[in-house]
Parts: structure tokens; C-alpha cells; sequence
């Protein structure tokens, strides 16, 4: 998958570019593979598992172009979406961070480009399943933008990390990835960050690549439990301090209310991992700890 990645990249791209990879100490002779295939290509073949974050963090400090493309392994490139996007980026410049359309593999839209931040009153509608019962409710769903089809050049809260475009400067203004963010969360964080310093991110439809979301992680659990830990990581950062509470106690019953939800519908497969997810809180509970060095956030 990986292999098929780089191709598009080389396949779709006009623009000048170099290419970094970091290999995160796989097992499976990727690093071997994509080395004979691409020997102009920077691989960083790493003896430890970095996490997603850290390993972003350490292609960028090699990178020394004017951006920064950040690009998933489970991703092909269609139809000029670097350049496309790029473009975008010089026409929209007080974005300062910017993102395209995510397909799945059959090419039907993959919603998970871009969402709105975490609030209050989006974690209440997702523990009481207001989110999942009316995903198209702008109003109940409002993290996944309702029912708007990523069909239209918009600001959002937060660009995906499996295709974010980036000025390096502003990168490094940021601090990059907060590494406390091991794993999922991280882009979020960072967008978060950037509109504190006045970014408005941006998505375009006219830049599109294939996400093969989850690939990379198949026990549904665990990928879970990361996304879990980031989240309470996201509210302890970000929600301003007299929410936080409120925000922490409801979303740690999501998992509860799902696993009750999916056993009263008779999902017997769904309330399996649902119940595995909350007796593993102890976790998740507190969230991704925080390294200590990491870009400060901004609490309000």
C-alpha cells in the first residue's frame, strides 16, 4: 500500500518536490521495498516505533521546501491533487492550513477530511446518540459538518492529518505535532493551535486522493482506545477550564452508552468491542500523558 502511495505521488505531481519517508520500525520489509524501488527517496528507516506524531515531527525537521505535505501511507494521489492543492494554498493564503477530499476505495466520499472541534455540546449528542441517529443534522452531528458532501471550497476547524498542507515556517511557528499525541488527536491540536494565531484552515474538492482510513490499524479496539486517549488529551487542552469537567465525565460514558446501544439493537459483534473498550478505561481514562515537551497550548 505504501509502495502504491509513492507511485501516485511521483505519477501526479508536477510541481518540484522532495520526498521523505519514515519507516516506523516495521516488520514486514517495507523499508527494503520502497529503498530498491525509490532510491531517490529519503527514507528514514527507524529502529523504534515513533508514533504517528513524532514521526511527522522528524520528516519535517529534514524537510526544506516552502511547504509541508503531509500524507498518509494508506493514500493514492488522483489527478493532480498535490499540484491542485497547492495551488489552492497560493490563491487562499490566510488559510495557513489546507486540506482536499477524501474517497474511499470504490471513490464514494470519505467524510473524515475535515470535522469541527470538540465541544460541550458535541460530546452530549454523541454519548446520547443524537450524532449517529442524525448524521446529517448539522444541529446533532455538528463535528462531521452534517450532511455537507465536501463539495465546496470551505473553512473548518480541523484539516485530516493523512493530507494537510502546511507552510514549513508555520510549521515551525507551531512547534509541529505535539508528540503527547502519540496517536491520533495530534492534527486536531495543531490546527487548533494555528487558529489561535489567526489561521483559518480550509478544505477544496478540487484535490482529492483515496484514503484507505484504518488500514494501518485493524483490531478496532485498539485503534479505540488511542482515539479515546486523544480526546480526553483535546478537552483537557482545549475546552475552556469550566467546561472541562462536564466535557471529561460525558465523554468517558460514550463507550458505556454505545455498548448499551449496540447490545439493545442486537449488534452482538458491536456490543463485543464496545464492552472490551470500556473495561479497558483504566487506559484511556486519562488520556494521552503529557510529555512535557511539546508546543504549549493555548487554555482559555
Amino acid at each position: 500500500m505504501t509502495l502504491e502511495c509513492l507511485r501516485s505521488v511521483f505519477a501526479q505531481t508536477r510541481q518540484p518536490f522532495e520526498l521523505i519517508v519514515v519507516d516506523n520500525a516495521s516488520s514486514d520489509g517495507s523499508a527494503a521495498a520502497i529503498a530498491a524501488e525509490f532510491p531517490d527517496v529519503r527514507l528514514m528507516a527507524e529502529i523504534e516505533n515513533h508514533g504517528f506524531a513524532k514521526a511527522n515531527n522528524i520528516a519535517a525537521s529534514l524537510a526544506r521546501g516552502e511547504y509541508l505535505l503531509l500524507l498518509n501511507p494508506d493514500t493514492v494521489v488522483l489527478e493532480g491533487a498535490i499540484d491542485r492543492l497547492l495551488d489552492f494554498a497560493r490563491r487562499v493564503p490566510e488559510a495557513g492550513i489546507w486540506g482536499g477530499r477524501t474517497l474511499h476505495a470504490d471513490r464514494s466520499l470519505n467524510p473524515t477530511n475535515c470535522w469541527r472541534r470538540m465541544t460541550l455540546w458535541s460530546v452530549a449528542s454523541q454519548v446520547v446518540g443524537l450524532s449517529s441517529l442524525f448524521r446529517r443534522s448539522t444541529l446533532f452531528n455538528p463535528e462531521g459538518y452534517g450532511g455537507w458532501p465536501r463539495d465546496s471550497e470551505r473553512g473548518v476547524d480541523i484539516v485530516t492529518g493523512c493530507f494537510l498542507l502546511i507552510r514549513r515556517e508555520f510549521w515551525k511557528e507551531l512547534g509541529g505535532f505535539d508528540p503527547s499525541y502519540v496517536m491520533y488527536g495530534e492534527e486536531a491540536d495543531l490546527c487548533l493551535r494555528a487558529q489561535a494565531k489567526g489561521a483559518r484552515p480550509m478544505i477544496t474538492p478540487e484535490a482529492q486522493i483515496v484514503h484507505y482510513a484504518g488500514a494501518s490499524e485493524t483490531v478496532r479496539s485498539d485503534k479505540m482506545v488511542r482515539l479515546l486517549r486523544a480526546k480526553v488529551l483535546l478537552i483537557r487542552r482545549h475546552f475552556p477550564r469550566w467546561q472541562r469537567p462536564a466535557g471529561l465525565m460525558l465523554f468517558r460514558l460514550w463507550p458505556l452508552s454505545r455498548y448499551w446501544a449496540t447490545r439493545a439493537l442486537g449488534r452482538r459483534m458491536a456490543a463485543q468491542t464496545w464492552g472490551e473498550i470500556w473495561r479497558r478505561r483504566p487506559e484511556w481514562w486519562h488520556g494521552w500523558p503529557e510529555t512535557g515537551n511539546g508546543p504549549s497550548s493555548s487554555p482559555r
